[in-house]
């Protein structure tokens, strides 16, 4: 049953603009599963689902890992990094991505599960802010270069 659920929760999220438990606990019921909040709850949590800016102000609930554990589909990050990410800069071998507040780690998650064909170190996450630490200045810039074609400009 809860297999069933979680598959029903990706199919909702992806076939409808989710932002509130409350209207998720909706959907649910109407497909005919019987939930409480604190059930829709612990789903989110176990799905890994975040919220995602959609444009105008607006949020939705997105997955940020796939059912199975596998990295994001390119349209995936793109979609989720162009509606997180206002700019990214580098210097030396630190790559900076300014997010919007309460947007950094979403997108930093979605940063890290990307395959990149630079030598990623690591990452640090903020609010609205996170770092990719390279191996090289060059990586750095490369990564930035790349990372500006995925941001909208506002």
């Amino acid at each position: 049953m809860k297999n069933d659920r979680h598959a029903k929760i990706l199919e909702l999220i992806e076939q409808y603009p989710i932002d509130r438990q409350e209207d998720l606990l909706a959907y649910l019921n109407e497909a005919g599963f019987s939930v409480t909040q604190a059930t829709v709850s612990r789903d989110i949590r176990q799905l890994h689902l975040i919220k995602a800016a959609v444009g105008g102000g607006k949020y939705r609930y997105v997955s940020s890992v796939s059912a199975k554990g596998a990295r994001h589909s390119q349209g995936r990050f793109e979609t989720i990094f162009r509606e997180s990410v206002l700019k990214a800069d580098w210097a030396g071998c630190t790559v900076l991505v300014r997010c919007y507040p309460g947007m950094a780690s979403a997108a930093c998650e979605l940063f890290d599960s990307m395959q990149w064909d630079y030598d990623v170190i690591g990452t640090l996450s903020g609010d609205d802010t996170f770092l990719a630490l390279m191996r090289t200045e060059e990586a750095a810039q490369a990564i930035c270069a790349e990372l500006q074609q995925y941001i909208t400009r506002h």
